[in-house]
């Protein structure tokens, strides 16, 4: 695989759904505004074995490979593990995976602050312009204070797009995302159909209330979930990870 191969993933999941479901989800998918969300999000490829090709810029992975998907709406779950059920194998950059297994994640509730760790980069930003008027984008670092302000905009805005105006949300005074045990080695700079997009994995300490935290689990946190980023899981014993 290519080193930056978030795209080739992306578009398996894509042709392993129903048409029509596909076709809703990529170009339509849950409004506010002028915003489109996915909600849904992937892992990085995770393997026992793998070796980087510097030189050639390529990943190899020995062994089984995993791949975690979450999604907001159990249809697109259903789709996908029909597809590789019924058809035992997908296509990764021309090259045949056979379908082993599938597992099942029983629902996460989290009760106050929980330890999370990013199985796929999270990532958040804002467009800004220079002197000359020219557009840059700004990534945020999770130790400067729009990292979480800007994650906890984004999962008001998923909020408002899955749940309708209608519904009333909690409060996310109290709510927050920071770093635990990130260090500059958990940065990732990603190459998305041309585009470089800077994201962080590691560990962190997330704070939110329902339906917010089911949001953030399900649909990832930050921007460009679709994209393979934002991805969380919970780490169950705090204490053990952190001592």
């Amino acid at each position: 695989m290519p080193v930056h191969y978030n795209h080739l993933v992306q578009a398996m999941i894509y042709r392993s759904l129903d048409d029509a479901l596909a076709r809703w989800l990529h170009e339509e998918g849950f409004q506010y505004g002028k915003r489109r969300f996915k909600l849904f999000t992937f892992s990085r490829l995770m393997s026992r074995q793998r070796h980087m090709d510097f030189k050639g810029r390529t990943i190899t992975f020995t062994g089984p490979i995993f791949l975690k998907v979450g999604a907001m709406e159990t249809d697109i779950l259903e789709s996908l593990a029909v597809y590789l059920v019924r058809f035992g194998e997908v296509q990764l950059n021309g090259q045949a995976c056979r379908f082993t297994s599938v597992e099942v994640e029983m629902p996460v509730e989290a009760k106050g602050p929980v330890l999370v760790r990013a199985l796929s980069p999270i990532t958040t930003y804002s467009t800004l312009f220079d002197a000359a008027g020219k557009k840059k984008t700004y990534y945020y670092n999770p130790w400067e204070q729009e990292f979480s302000q800007k994650i906890l905009e984004n999962l008001q805005r998923k909020a408002r797009a899955y749940y309708g105006e209608v519904e009333e949300l909690p409060s996310l005074e109290d709510a927050y995302i920071k770093p635990a045990k990130v260090s500059k080695k958990n940065e990732a700079i990603i190459n998305f159909k041309g585009f470089w997009i800077k994201g962080w994995t590691g560990l962190y300490e997330l704070n939110l209330p329902e339906p917010y935290f089911t949001l953030a689990y399900n649909a990832g946190l930050g921007s460009k979930n679709s994209q393979g980023f934002g991805m969380v899981e919970v780490v169950e014993t705090r204490r053990e990870e952190r001592g």
